[in-house]
């Protein structure tokens, strides 16, 4: 969240232009957080509020560690260990909330520039939607068995898998330099996970699989949505209620009503502000848009993943060691020239 996320998948919106030829923005996404595409741009669009990058760039950073301190919290210290439920909750709440925006604000005036066809519902929304439920549900399960800080360090990851998808599929040619970039990403991973004092297995294969399904997905916009601008928002308000739906046909079959009995213990207060905070992120990543240039953007993401580890150690107690650190700093450098080369 949404609250992609990145939950913080969901919500960490990733800036990604479907109408160019395929370029990947590297910046890692949190849970529930949606890499989606740019904003169409109406005939004779009404304009909307804007703020600085100064200004939104730390709304973004402090709203994105929220939603996934949030939602560790919420599964690790209440012990609300109910992944699927948290993440279908995120994305009904967002399918009202956009709902709510689109006859209240001018921020999704964008909906009436993009046309769904039901064949390319069916053939395009579909299986994106697919790959987000999957995404999100295996990213949030992985919160149950690795640390915050860990989790950071393998998102990391997500631009090489996306580069291996779209070179495996001819979307885009490998190179000499992309793939010393890939290699040093890889590199800096592993010895990150090397360093790891906590490492569970499960909980690698959940992030691991959540990878392929982001990345998967990511590639089959650039493939089926090709010219079809949405911002996150846009994207929030068509695919939160085929995702929901998805998750929700999951449920009986993964948690089943164990998490309705537990929500009295954990509260509808938790509840609706956890799911508010991650809302409230896919409201800032459309004022996000636009603000500053893709490195900008990126480095602002290496910073929050930075705040988030730290974060991870004082307020959760991680364990982080020096060769984690030593790891995730060789992979950061390769995150910032992958940026640089522009993807090419």
């Amino acid at each position: 969240m949404l609250a992609n996320q990145d939950g913080a998948d969901t919500e960490e919106a990733n800036v990604h232009n479907t109408s160019r030829s395929p370029q990947f923005d590297p910046k890692p996404e949190d849970d529930e957080s949606a890499s989606l595409p740019i904003p169409a741009t109406a005939s004779a669009p009404r304009s909307k509020p804007k703020l600085s990058a100064a200004a939104i760039i730390p709304i973004w950073i402090v709203l994105s560690s929220s939603v996934i301190i949030y939602n560790n919290y919420l599964y690790n210290t209440l012990d609300f260990k109910y992944p699927v439920f948290t993440v279908t909750w995120h994305l009904f709440f967002a399918a009202i909330g956009t709902r709510v925006l689109q006859r209240t604000t001018h921020l999704l005036d964008a909906v009436k520039d993009v046309n769904i066809s039901k064949n390319m519902f069916f053939k395009s929304i579909l299986p994106i939607g697919f790959l987000f439920s999957g995404s999100l549900i295996m990213s949030n399960t992985a919160y149950l068995y690795l640390s915050v800080s860990y989790i950071q360090m393998l998102k990391a990851f997500n631009p090489v898998a996306i580069l291996l998808i779209s070179w495996t599929f001819k979307i885009q040619e490998p190179n000499k330099k992309l793939a010393i970039i890939v290699c040093m990403i890889s590199s800096g991973v592993a010895l990150a996970s090397r360093g790891e004092l906590h490492f569970n297995m499960f909980g690698f294969i959940m992030q691991a699989i959540a990878v392929a399904f982001e990345a998967s997905r990511l590639v089959m916009i650039q493939i089926l949505l090709q010219g079809l601008k949405m911002d996150p928002l846009v994207s929030l308000h068509y695919y939160a209620p085929v995702c929901a739906t998805i998750n929700l046909a999951c449920l009986p079959f993964t948690e089943g009503l164990a998490p309705f009995y537990a929500l009295s213990h954990v509260g509808a207060g938790t509840m609706l502000s956890n799911a508010f905070v991650a809302f409230l992120l896919n409201v800032a990543a459309v004022f996000l848009v636009g603000v500053g240039s893709g490195l900008i953007l990126t480095l602002a993401g290496v910073f929050k993943d930075i705040l988030l580890i730290t974060g991870s150690v004082l307020i959760f107690g991680s364990s982080v060691t020096p060769l984690q650190i030593f790891g995730y700093s060789i992979a950061l450098a390769g995150l910032v020239l992958f940026k640089q080369s522009g993807g090419k």
